[in-house]
C-alpha cells in the first residue's frame, strides 16, 4: 500500500538536491541575500495561495456553515491559517508572515517594486500571468509562481496538500537553518527582521507544521492509490520547481558579481 514513508523514498534524491543546493554556500554578501529576498519573496506569497486553496477545500468556508471534511484536517488548516496570516510575535505585534518577509526587505534595502507592483495588480484582478510580466517578476521567480498557481488551478486537492506538505512546509527548516546561522555572523543587525521570520518558520515548520502536514495528507489519500499517485506527483514537481527556483537565483547572483567586476 502506498504511504508517506514510500512517497518519502521516492522524492528522497529531490530532497537531497535541495538541502545541499549551492545556492546556500553562494550568498555570501549584502547584495545576495537582497538578491535572494526579491526572488523569494514570490515564494512567501504563493505559499499563502497554496494554505487558502487548502482552507477552502477542507473547511466550510461560506454561508451557511455546515460541518465539512475531517475535523483533525480542519484544525490543522485553521491552525496554520492562524499563524500563517495573522501571527503573533513576542513583541507584540499581529501580522502575516508575507508582511513580515516585506518589511524585512524594506529594512535590508532589497528591492520592493517587483512585489508591490505585483500585489497592486492582484489587488485590481489583473490576471496572475499578465501581473507577473507586468510588474517586472524575476524569471525564475515568475516561472515558479506559475507552476504554483497551475496546480491550484487543475484543483486537485491531494497533490496541493502534497506539495505544500513536501515542496514548503516540510522543507523549510532545511532550507533556512544554515541561512539562520550565517546572518549574525556575517552582517550583524542588518538582516535583524529576516532572522526573525526564518527563525520562526524553523520553530512553527519544525516542531509542528511538518507532522500535521503529513497527517493531512495521510488524511486525505487514506488508501486510494490514484490519490497517492497525485501526491507523489505533485511532490516531485514542487520539489523541482524549487530548485529551478534556486538554480535562478545562483544566476542571477553571478550575473550580479560578473557586474561589480566589469
Amino acid at each position: 500500500m502506498t504511504s508517506i514513508g514510500h512517497l518519502e523514498t521516492r522524492i528522497e534524491s529531490r530532497r537531497r538536491r535541495l538541502k545541499q543546493h549551492p545556492l546556500y554556500r553562494r550568498i555570501q554578501t549584502a547584495r545576495d541575500v537582497r538578491i535572494f529576498m526579491e526572488h523569494h519573496v514570490f515564494a512567501v506569497w504563493d505559499f499563502m495561495c497554496l494554505l487558502k486553496k487548502l482552507q477552502r477545500a477542507l473547511t466550510c468556508t461560506h454561508l451557511p456553515w455546515v460541518p465539512r471534511g475531517n475535523p483533525k484536517v480542519r484544525r490543522f488548516i485553521n491552525q496554520i491559517v492562524l499563524e500563517e496570516e495573522s501571527d503573533q510575535l513576542d513583541d507584540g505585534r499581529v501580522l502575516s508572515h508575507f508582511e513580515l518577509y516585506r518589511l524585512a526587505m524594506e529594512q535590508s534595502g532589497a528591492d520592493l517594486r517587483n512585489i508591490d507592483l505585483f500585489l497592486v495588480a492582484q489587488h485590481s484582478g489583473v490576471p496572475a500571468p499578465q501581473a507577473l510580466r507586468e510588474a517586472g517578476v524575476p524569471e525564475a521567480a515568475a516561472r515558479f509562481v506559475a507552476s504554483t498557481l497551475d496546480l491550484i488551478e487543475e484543483g486537485r486537492v491531494a497533490a496541493i496538500a502534497a506539495a505544500f506538505t513536501f515542496g514548503r512546509e516540510e522543507v523549510i527548516p532545511h532550507m533556512f537553518r544554515a541561512l539562520v546561522d550565517d546572518l549574525n555572523q556575517q552582517f550583524p543587525g542588518q538582516f535583524a527582521t529576516l532572522k526573525l521570520y526564518l527563525e520562526r518558520h524553523i520553530e512553527l515548520d519544525g516542531d509542528s507544521h511538518a507532522h500535521l502536514a503529513e497527517t493531512m495528507v495521510r488524511e486525505i489519500c487514506g488508501d486510494d492509490p490514484l490519490l497517492w499517485e497525485q501526491a507523489e506527483s505533485a511532490a516531485v514537481r514542487a520539489l523541482d520547481s524549487r530548485i529551478e527556483l534556486w538554480d535562478g537565483v545562483v544566476a542571477r547572483l553571478q550575473h550580479s558579481a560578473k557586474l561589480q567586476l566589469a
